[in-house]
């Protein structure tokens, strides 16, 4: 039986699509909301899971594309940013990505965040990420990740 996206990841689809990737978002059978969620249901290593973050640097809301392996240390990334980094409110959250926490895509925003990649995402051949609704993922490689979301490397600790 197929399924349709629901309308926030077809508005992550159009943009990869834009952006020159295949665009191809897959649908889990249940809610991936949490990495390690999703590494089970795709029978991944949780690294290779993109977790996409929203943090305030200073005032500004940021993106940070994560490895599902790694927890952000705010002292020392945001120092790595040149700023202070802090844990954005669920409402900002909404407000800046229009799509529902635990489903987060890396683009698709009606907002350009400023975006940083995490490293750890470079040692694995392919990455997934969420595709704008709890229980939607992509693919991508971290190398694609950085060019669809104009991104920085950036280590995270």
């Amino acid at each position: 039986m197929r399924r349709s996206l629901p309308p926030v990841a077809c508005r992550v689809a159009d943009t990869l699509i834009a952006r020159g990737h295949h665009g191809v978002i897959v649908t889990q059978p249940a809610p991936t909301p949490t990495a390690a969620d999703a590494a089970r249901a795709l029978g991944i290593d949780v690294g290779a899971i993109t977790k996409s973050l929203v943090f305030l640097l200073d005032d500004d809301p940021v993106l940070l594309l994560v490895s599902g392996a790694h927890q952000v240390d705010l002292e020392h990334t945001g120092a790595r940013l040149e700023g202070k980094l802090t844990k954005a409110s669920a409402e900002m959250v909404r407000a800046v990505t229009g799509q529902p926490i635990g489903g987060i895509a890396p683009v698709g925003h009606p907002t350009n965040l400023p975006t940083w990649v995490d490293t750890a995402l470079s040692t694995h051949r392919e990455v997934w990420a969420a595709g704008g609704h709890p229980n939607t993922v992509f693919r991508t490689s971290f190398r694609e990740l950085v060019r669809i979301t104009a991104g920085l490397p950036i280590d995270v600790d």
